[in-house]
């Protein structure tokens, strides 16, 4: 058994927001081990730390439990998932200069999932490569939890989109 940390972020329904109600039925859900965040009206952030034999386990846990409690509220995100290259280059240990020169100089380097001023990686893509391509050493742990919660949003932002435009485009795409 392991300590997984991740963080699930949630739009509350309309009718259900009251603060105190949410954080009392968390508690009683199971989701003692998350610290609440309530800073935007009609969202909600969890922090978890779980304990879990996986970090797949820890996800769906908790997914199971904030369900149970706010079975009106949608998931916008679960992280660590997308990370910028300064979240790189911090988790790395080295700066943001160094890693944009590997993305540069490496055209295996991972691909964006939003190319532009502020590029976005997903965050088990890159601390992959850089352990395989680079000997970066990494906490294995951040990175189970990493590709547990890209998994999460994968999940979600296929739902979220119809599913014949899926299979319409996935011949396009292979």
């Amino acid at each position: 058994m392991r300590d997984y940390t991740f963080t699930l972020k949630y739009r509350l329904a309309d009718d259900d927001q009251d603060p105190d109600m949410i954080v009392e039925r968390l508690g009683e859900a199971g989701c003692t081990d998350a610290l609440v965040g309530i800073g935007i009206v009609g969202r909600l952030a969890l922090e978890f730390t779980r304990e879990a034999s996986s970090a797949q386990e820890a996800v769906r846990s908790a997914l199971a439990d904030v369900k149970a409690a706010i079975p009106g509220a949608t998931l916008v995100e679960a992280s660590p998932d997308l990370v910028g290259l300064t979240d790189i280059a911090e988790l790395s240990g080295v700066s943001r200069q160094n890693i944009r020169k590997l993305m540069v100089a490496h055209g295996d380097f991972p691909l964006p999932m939003h190319e532009g001023n502020a590029g976005l990686w997903h965050l088990s893509e890159v601390l992959s490569w850089l352990g395989e391509r680079k000997g970066y050493l990494h906490d294995p742990v951040l990175l189970e939890t990493a590709k547990a919660t890209l998994d999460v949003n994968i999940v979600k932002e296929s739902k979220r989109h119809a599913p014949v435009v899926a299979g319409e485009l996935e011949m396009l795409l292979a």
